[in-house]
């Protein structure tokens, strides 16, 4: 039997920069002559080019070859992944809240840019020694402002991919982001995923609407014109929940969120099923959650750290900072290994 090659092979690797001495970590995609350079690389270099912002991983440069096309990123540690498989009961509340408040930064930069990240996950979403929070992974963005209105539905870990999505919607925005957003959120409170699907895009809609109840065109105007909708029965076999049921299995299901102030109340507005609904990430950043953060954060630069503001810093995770998990995990991510 003969087998066909991939047509690119993505490696990442860390080496350091002769001219100062730092390391950097590299992206290299080995092409395949026949195919050329592919579209996603060319996408997530042209991307991040233009995009400067403290969380958002920098691409210092770009190396073409005939053989491979090389992202030379700056180096980070660790990822948010990596980080919660550490401490698997949860994080420090002050860690959530600063994670999330950098992470709504870099979300509210390329949304401003009418970029979506489209892949949003724990493993998409680096840290550094000192704890700043850096999107990477951009392979799967998209502009929104090309001509047509139509975006690809296989876009997102399955874990972390809204029911819009999951019901074969193509026609979406910003609110994309912002479910996994919320996914994230809910998973560094209480340690595990909000909605771990075992099986299928079938098996992932039942957890959500297990939680939050199935939709009916009421509560979401267009769920019926979406191509996975099963027109004359509820969604995945269950009835439709009032919303009293909504609330008391928000409560029940995603443990830990009322035991910090505000924060249930913003998990559930970014996990709403009917996506106009979602809030955004500039909204979000005012949000009553992060009303007790130094007020200096929200007149910060877009190149400029959280971690510039005096007395904003991580706390240790159950005995152990994240200047030690670095070092236990110090082996160079620029980017996931994410299906483009």
């Amino acid at each position: 039997m003969t087998l066909t090659p991939l047509p690119l092979t993505v490696s990442i690797l860390s080496v350091v920069n002769r001219v100062n001495g730092k390391l950097v970590a590299l992206k290299v995609i080995r092409l395949q002559e026949e195919e050329g350079t592919p579209f996603t690389a060319i996408r997530e270099a042209s991307l991040l080019k233009g995009l400067k912002h403290a969380n958002i991983v920098l691409l210092h440069d770009i190396i073409h070859t005939k053989e491979t096309l090389t992202l030379v990123f700056e180096y980070v540690h660790t990822d948010l992944c990596q980080y919660m498989d550490k401490h698997p009961v949860g994080l420090h509340p002050d860690n959530v809240k600063l994670f999330l408040f950098q992470m709504l930064r870099g979300l509210s930069y390329i949304h401003r840019r009418y970029i979506l990240h489209r892949d949003l996950k724990p493993q998409n979403l680096l840290i550094s020694d000192t704890g700043e929070l850096k999107l990477a992974d951009f392979g799967l963005a998209r502009a929104k402002s090309v001509p047509s209105h139509t975006y690809s539905n296989e876009v997102v870990t399955l874990w972390y991919r809204p029911p819009d999505v999951l019901l074969g919607s193509t026609d979406y925005s910003t609110c994309l982001d912002m479910w996994g957003v919320g996914c994230i959120f809910v998973e560094m409170i209480q340690g595990v995923a909000a909605f771990p699907g075992m099986k299928d895009i079938q098996d992932q809609l039942e957890r959500i609407f297990l939680v939050l109840g199935t939709p009916s065109e009421d509560m979401w105007p267009g769920i019926s014109s979406l191509p996975h909708f099963k027109p004359g029965r509820s969604v995945c076999g269950f009835l439709v929940q009032s919303i009293q049921l909504h609330n008391r299995l928000f409560d029940n299901h995603l443990t830990g969120l009322g035991y910090v102030d505000h924060a249930e109340d913003l998990a559930s507005k970014f996990l709403q099923c009917f996506p106009k609904n979602r809030l955004s990430a500039q909204t979000a950043l005012n949000h009553e959650y992060f009303s007790d953060l130094p007020p200096r954060l929200w007149e910060l630069q877009d190149m400029s750290s959280i971690f510039t503001v005096p007395n904003v810093k991580l706390q240790a995770e159950s005995g152990d900072s994240i200047q030690v998990c670095a070092q236990r995990n110090s082996h160079g991510k620029a980017s996931s290994d994410s299906k483009h």
